[in-house]
């Protein structure tokens, strides 16, 4: 009897749970484009309103005043939100929680300038709720499952987080051996930008470049003194 292989059906297909850190991933990228449908609509019906591009009072487009110059910036803003999900979940993430501040802001900012000259985006009370609340919502979910002390663990923000934590630990120097090679290795890296290093500063910088911890690099510049071959790598 022929064996079956093994199924590549996701977790949602199969009814299973999606993992913690999958679910993070997709509510970054979900709300990216979620948010940036609503605002897109907003703008398009400015624009087949043929609104004033620089108009103070503006023109009501679903319950919200707008002109021209805020249709265009809907759009934009949601065309920045787009792309950043179609980049990835980590882009739409961060993408999300500036465009957020961005909304808060410019609620806050547009509140001061209400029926004057100066509300050149044609901002009305509903426009500044509207925009502080869009900023809340989009700060929730660009910092969801990313900022907080109990992430995941299958979350690929734990994983760097534990990475950091890591190597702010282990790549401390502790000897008096470890804090000369600090120094050494320091002095090393500033002769060889300012070009005026040694063939063995160079080589030992050279080795070191193929790591990024702080310990594995200390570890291959010691290397060096204690005899050990250079192409040893720490891992």
């Amino acid at each position: 009897m022929a064996l079956r292989p093994p199924s590549s059906r996701t977790p949602t297909e199969t009814g299973e749970p999606r993992p913690p850190g999958d679910r993070v991933l997709a509510v970054h990228r979900i709300g990216a484009l979620a948010v940036a449908a609503v605002i897109a609509v907003f703008g398009v019906l400015g624009f087949v309103n043929g609104l004033a591009f620089f108009s103070t009072e503006g023109e009501r487009v679903l319950g919200l005043s707008s002109n021209g110059l805020l249709s265009t910036i809907s759009i934009a803003t949601a065309i920045v939100l787009v792309v950043a999900a179609l980049r990835g979940p980590r882009i739409a993430s961060t993408v999300m929680i500036v465009v957020g501040v961005l909304f808060l802001v410019s609620g806050l900012a547009n509140l001061a300038v209400l029926r004057t000259d100066l509300n050149f985006l044609a901002f009305r009370f509903p426009n500044v709720v509207f925009s502080v609340v869009a900023g809340l919502l989009l700060l929730t979910l660009g910092t969801y499952g990313r900022v907080t002390g109990n992430l995941p663990a299958d979350s690929p923000y734990a994983r760097a987080a534990a990475e950091e934590d890591e190597d702010s630990v282990d790549g401390v120097p502790s000897t008096p051996e470890e804090f000369a090679a600090e120094r050494a290795m320091r002095e090393a890296e500033v002769a060889v930008v300012q070009h005026v290093a040694s063939a063995e500063q160079r080589r030992r910088v050279a080795a070191m470049a193929e790591h990024t911890r702080r310990a594995d690099r200390r570890q291959v510049w010691m290397s060096f003194d204690s005899g050990t071959s250079s192409g040893s790598s720490a891992s």
